[in-house]
């Protein structure tokens, strides 16, 4: 890994906390810059609601008066904008700490959430539903079901292939061929799909989007988000261990193998929870790990919370971009390839400091 060498001896691991410390003011600071850029982006739009309207709105409706609000601003506001951002936020936060924890486990900077084939199953699931004509709901299911089940070959083939061994190399090696192989069948899927009708549909959805999402699709991902990132939270300190390599960590108490497929397992939950709701949005869980590292250094103690708002923040402001930027909508995966791959360039030239 050259530059991007993760903490390689117990003395580096103990000294973690003093290369790495920061005050909470960072989460402190994280948390109401979130809020901040929440309330702000909720009068952004089409349809445009001044702060102090906003500000009066939220009053009647928490004080059991929405009656005496405008009818077109409660929709808005309440049945579209809200879901629509709160549902950003989730999976900006879930989509970073998914991101985080694999590149903790793969010991590699350049792992994503999809290296396992959860986007590309999430994907040609959601193909199949919508060429049959599925409602939003059976796309949503079918994209997470296939994305579990990508994940779910990757790790049986993998381990036949490692012989009941740990390789992560094998592991990698085998979510690159799923991969492949669900692409092509997505492909295929385009392919015979109504050029008319049906195709732009697919297409549309692959390209990422929170167009449709609700109040339902916040309250899904609340819970299945909660289900996959509780356990990393909870766990977040054993990957520091985790980075002194396997020996080590098995020398200090540490099953690796179970914690391995853990985190994989609750990654994974996290990553097709998301993109069953967004459609393939990229870049986010592999460039916001970079971001939190440069706050609060390589300790995932801090770096799991700190990625979450992090990713949250960041996706808010791509949804309030694909929104108001031009007057129909973009797509979240173009924006997010915009953004991501220059500034993934930026940290290739700048070295080891998203590091150590």
């Amino acid at each position: 890994m050259g530059d991007y060498e993760f903490v390689a001896s117990r003395e580096s691991l103990s000294g973690l906390q003093e290369k790495c410390s920061t005050p909470m003011s960072m989460m402190t600071s994280l948390t109401i810059l979130f809020i901040t850029v929440f309330v702000v982006s909720c009068s952004f739009g089409q349809f445009g609601i001044s702060l102090s309207t906003l500000c009066h709105s939220l009053i009647l409706k928490l004080t059991g008066h929405s009656e005496q609000m405008v009818h077109a601003i409660d929709t808005v506001l309440f049945k579209i904008r809200l879901p629509r951002l709160a549902v950003a936020s989730i999976i900006g936060g879930a989509m970073a700490l998914s991101g985080a924890s694999y590149q903790g486990i793969f010991k590699n900077p350049m792992v994503s959430p999809d290296i396992l084939g959860a986007s590309a199953g999430a994907g040609f699931g959601a193909a199949i539903a919508l060429l049959l004509s599925f409602n939003m709901f059976f796309v949503q299911i079918s994209a997470f079901s296939l994305s579990l089940l990508a994940v779910s070959l990757t790790l049986l083939v993998s381990k036949i292939i490692a012989r009941k061994s740990s390789s992560t190399i094998a592991m990698i090696l085998t979510g690159m061929i799923v991969t492949s192989l669900f692409s092509a069948l997505i492909s295929i899927i385009k392919y015979v799909a109504d050029p008319e009708s049906k195709l732009p549909e697919i297409t549309f959805w692959l390209m990422g989007g929170l167009a449709s999402v609700g109040t339902s699709d916040a309250l899904f991902l609340l819970l299945t988000v909660s289900v996959g990132a509780l356990p990393l939270l909870l766990i977040r300190w054993r990957l520091n261990i985790l980075s002194l390599g396997d020996d080590e960590a098995q020398s200090l108490g540490i099953d690796v193998l179970r914690l391995r497929f853990l985190v994989i397992g609750c990654s994974t939950l996290l990553t097709a929870s998301c993109v069953s709701i967004c459609g393939l949005v990229g870049w986010v869980g592999l460039i916001i790990p970079h971001i939190s590292r440069l706050l609060v250094g390589p300790d995932f103690h801090k770096l799991l919370p700190v990625s979450i708002l992090v990713g949250a923040i960041f996706l808010v402001l791509v949804d309030d971009t694909a929104r108001c930027l031009f007057s129909v909508e973009i797509p979240l995966g173009i924006i997010t390839s915009i953004i991501g791959a220059p500034f993934f360039l930026y940290m290739l030239v700048k070295g080891k400091k998203g590091w150590l």
